[in-house]
């Protein structure tokens, strides 16, 4: 029953629990500048986030030669790497998330932590995150990121929990939809760069500060 008790919550990473340093316009920029090699001519960034447009340009050159598409996607998914783990030496959690996160666990409430953010670049800024999450999945260790609803779901399937009893929590309209698209309840905090009326928009069932005070809601509502 999506209003009983919540069992487990499953957080985005950057913005949500962590300060949010990457640049994404910058990154799709160096994407384009590198798909140039390729194509011969300059696209445009389009509004869709960079990994998406990555998969697109990916497509677009193996049309012409699927050896090359595989050299621009090794090139590309380096390039990404290394400016995301630029932006982790100027990360840092926010002061709350070791103390939220902790709570969680001594209530009883499984944790999970999904990224579209690679492994390392976590790592620098959460070299403890074992001991505060059952389950840590990263962009390379699923096929498919968030907003596809596996990458939700394959957390939520090793902590064995259903959709129904879990909360997704982000600073994202992509968070929310990714709760909704694997059916659970879902929470946006005003930690990241969407505003207080897009997460509304995007239709989360909870909207807070940041995860602390989203914590102090479901405590006062006796759902965690």
């Amino acid at each position: 029953m999506k209003n009983g008790k919540i069992r487990a919550i499953v957080f985005d990473f950057d913005g949500t629990l962590a300060e949010l340093h990457i640049d994404f316009r910058e990154m799709k920029r160096a994407i384009g500048r590198l798909a140039a090699n390729y194509l011969h001519f300059s696209p445009i960034p389009p509004s869709s986030p960079a990994l998406e447009w990555l998969e697109e340009l990916r497509e677009g050159i193996a049309k012409m030669d699927p050896f090359l598409a595989n050299a621009f996607q090794r090139e590309a998914s380096s390039l990404i790497m290394a400016l995301e783990l630029k932006a982790a030496d100027r990360g840092a959690l926010f002061p709350f998330t070791r103390r939220v996160l902790g709570s969680l666990v001594q209530r009883g409430v499984k944790v999970a932590i999904i990224t579209r953010n690679c492994e390392r670049a976590v790592g620098k800024v959460f070299p403890d995150l074992n001991a505060f999450c059952s389950v840590f999945l990263a962009r390379e260790h699923v096929y498919h990121v968030k907003p596809h609803p596996d990458h939700l779901m394959r957390a939520l399937g090793v902590l064995d929990i259903s959709a129904e009893t879990a909360l997704m929590v982000g600073d994202h309209p992509m968070d929310i939809e990714t709760g909704r698209n694997a059916g659970t309840r879902t929470a946006g905090v005003c930690t990241g760069n969407s505003s207080k009326e897009e997460l509304m928009g995007s239709g989360a069932d909870w909207i807070a500060a940041d995860c602390e005070k989203l914590l102090h809601v479901l405590t006062e509502q006796k759902l965690v």
